[in-house]
C-alpha cells in the first residue's frame, strides 16, 4: 500500500520505519527528520493553514491510507480535511480527538457513563470559585483543558503548594477561560495503548513513562525523558489484575464515545494510576505516546499498515503480534530543556548497538542539531528490563555532545523493593 505518515518526532519515526517495511511510505514533515526523509519515497512539509496541499499530495500519489499522528495536528481538524476528499485516514477526526484536546469532555464522558477510575474533579470559570474548591480539597492537580505537550498539569506536594496553585488556576482561567482541577491522587503510573477500528480495542504492551526532568522524579514535567516495558506485556511491579482493569475502562470508554455517535478509530491511549486498591484514569489520549509507541513499535511483530487497515475496516480484534523482549528507552534533550533549549550539535557512532530514533532535530544520521525539544531517543532490547538497561546505558557512549539524559530510566529496582 501507499501510506501517507504526518508528523516527524520520535514516534513517527518509529511509525515510519515500521510501515516502510512493507510499503511505500509518504510523509508530510513538521521538520526535517533525517530517518523519516531516508524511509520516505516523497515528503512535503505541513503548512497548518493549507490543509488543501496535504489532501493534493494524497490525491496525487494514490494514497491508499493516511494516518495523522501529533495530538496538535489532530486538534487541527487535518484528519476531517483528508476525509472529506475522499482519502482514508486511520485517526480520529476533530470532535473524537476531543476525548484528549478536552479533559473536562473526557471527564465528562466518564460521568456520564459511570466508567470506572474517574477522579474527582470540577471545572471552573470563575476564580473565587476555584480558589474555595482548592482550598477544600487541599491536596490537587490543576489542569488546563486543552493540550499542553505534557508539560502543563501542576499538582500540590509536586510542583505547587497550595497558594501557588489557587495563583496558577487562576492564571489558567486568564488565559483560557477555565480550568479543571481534581484531587490529588498516588500511585504508579504507567501507559496502556490500543488500536480501536470505533467498536473493538487491540492493546498493546503496557509501558512507563518518565514524566519528570530529572533523576528520581524530580523537577518539572517533560513530554517524557523516556518509557520502559517488559517482556510479559505488564511492569513487575503493577498488582497481576491491573492491566485488565485498564483494559476494561478503556472498552467502556469506546463503547460510550460509540452511543455518543462520536465513534473513535485509530490509536488510544490511557494514563493510568494504580493507586492502593484501584485503578485511576489520569488522562486518555487520542493518539501514540511520545515516547511509549516507540517501545511498542520497536517490538511489534506485525504489519502496521495492515493494521491501520484494520482500523478502518473494523477488524482490530485480530490478535496482534509482538515479540516477547523487555525493552527501556531514554531520550537525549538539550541543554536547558524544556523551558529554555539551547541548540547544539550532537554526533552519532556508527558502532552504536541499540536502536537511534529522531526527534526535534536536522541534520544527517550521524550529525544532528537539536531544534528545542526532545532530540534522540535511545532503545535497547534484552530478555529483561535491566538486560535492556544495561544495554541503552552502554550505548550512551556513542553518542558525543552537550546534552542531558536521565541515567535511572529502566533501573527498577527501588519501585521492586517497594
Amino acid at each position: 500500500m501507499k501510506i501517507m505518515l504526518v508528523g516527524s518526532g520520535g514516534r513517527e519515526d518509529s511509525i515510519a520505519r515500521n510501515i516502510a517495511l512493507n510499503h511505500e511510505l509518504y510523509s508530510v514533515l513538521t521538520n526535517e527528520n533525517p530517518s523519516i526523509i531516508k524511509n520516505s519515497k516523497k515528503y512535503i512539509f505541513y503548512d497548518k493553514k493549507r490543509h488543501d496541499l496535504i489532501a493534493d499530495f494524497a490525491l496525487k500519489n494514490n494514497i491508499d491510507i493516511a494516518f495523522v499522528s501529533p495530538d496538535g495536528i489532530l486538534a487541527n481538524g487535518l484528519a476531517d480535511d483528508l476525509i472529506k476528499n475522499k482519502i482514508k485516514t486511520a485517526s480520529p477526526v476533530k470532535s473524537a480527538a476531543m476525548i484528549e484536546t478536552s479533559k473536562a469532555y473526557m471527564r465528562y464522558i466518564m460521568e456520564k457513563y459511570n466508567i470506572p477510575g474517574n477522579i474527582e474533579n470540577a471545572t471552573f470559570n470563575n476564580k473565587d470559585a476555584a480558589r474555595d474548591y482548592i482550598t477544600s480539597m487541599k491536596d490537587v492537580a490543576v489542569k488546563p483543558i486543552g493540550l499542553t505537550g505534557g508539560k502543563g498539569v501542576k499538582v500540590t506536594g509536586i510542583h505547587l503548594n497550595s497558594d501557588e496553585a489557587v495563583r496558577y488556576a487562576c492564571d489558567i482561567i486568564d488565559r483560557d477561560g477555565q480550568v479543571l482541577i481534581e484531587k490529588k491522587e498516588t500511585g504508579e503510573e504507567f501507559s496502556l495503548q490500543a488500536f480501536s477500528d470505533g467498536s473493538h480495542l487491540s492493546f498493546m504492551p503496557v509501558v512507563q513513562d518518565y514524566k519528570r526532568l530529572y533523576e528520581g522524579d524530580h523537577g518539572p514535567n517533560t513530554g517524557g525523558m523516556g518509557s520502559i516495558s517488559d517482556r510479559d506485556f505488564s511492569l513487575p511491579f503493577l498488582r497481576k489484575d491491573t492491566p485488565e482493569r485498564a483494559k476494561k475502562i478503556l472498552n467502556k470508554i469506546i463503547e460510550a464515545m460509540k452511543d455518543e455517535n462520536n465513534a473513535f478509530k485509530g490509536i488510544i491511549y490511557g494514563q493510568f494510576m494504580e493507586t492502593d486498591n484501584d485503578v485511576k484514569v489520569i488522562e486518555i489520549n487520542a493518539r501514540f505516546g511520545d515516547p511509549e509507541a516507540i517501545n511498542v513499535n520497536y517490538i511489534l511483530d506485525d504489519d502496521l499498515g495492515i493494521i491501520f487497515h484494520d482500523i478502518l475496516s473494523g477488524n482490530v480484534n485480530r490478535s496482534i503480534k509482538y515479540m516477547r523482549k523487555a525493552t527501556v528507552l531514554k531520550y537525549i534533550v538539550p541543554p536547558g530543556y524544556p523551558e529554555n533549549p539551547s541548540k547544539v550539535r550532537i554526533k552519532i557512532d556508527k558502532t552504536l548497538n541499540s536502536d537511534v530514533y529522531y526527534a526535534s532535530v536536522s541534520g544527517t544520521l550521524n550529525d544532528v542539531e537539536t531544534l528545542g525539544s526532545r532530540s534522540i531517543a535511545i532503545i535497547a532490547r534484552g530478555d529483561s528490563i535491566e538486560d535492556a538497561y544495561l544495554k541503552c546505558e552502554s550505548d550512551l557512549n556513542a553518542i558525543h555532545g552537550e546534552f542531558y539524559v536521565r541515567h535511572d530510566i529502566g533501573d527498577i529496582r527501588k519501585k521492586i523493593k517497594n
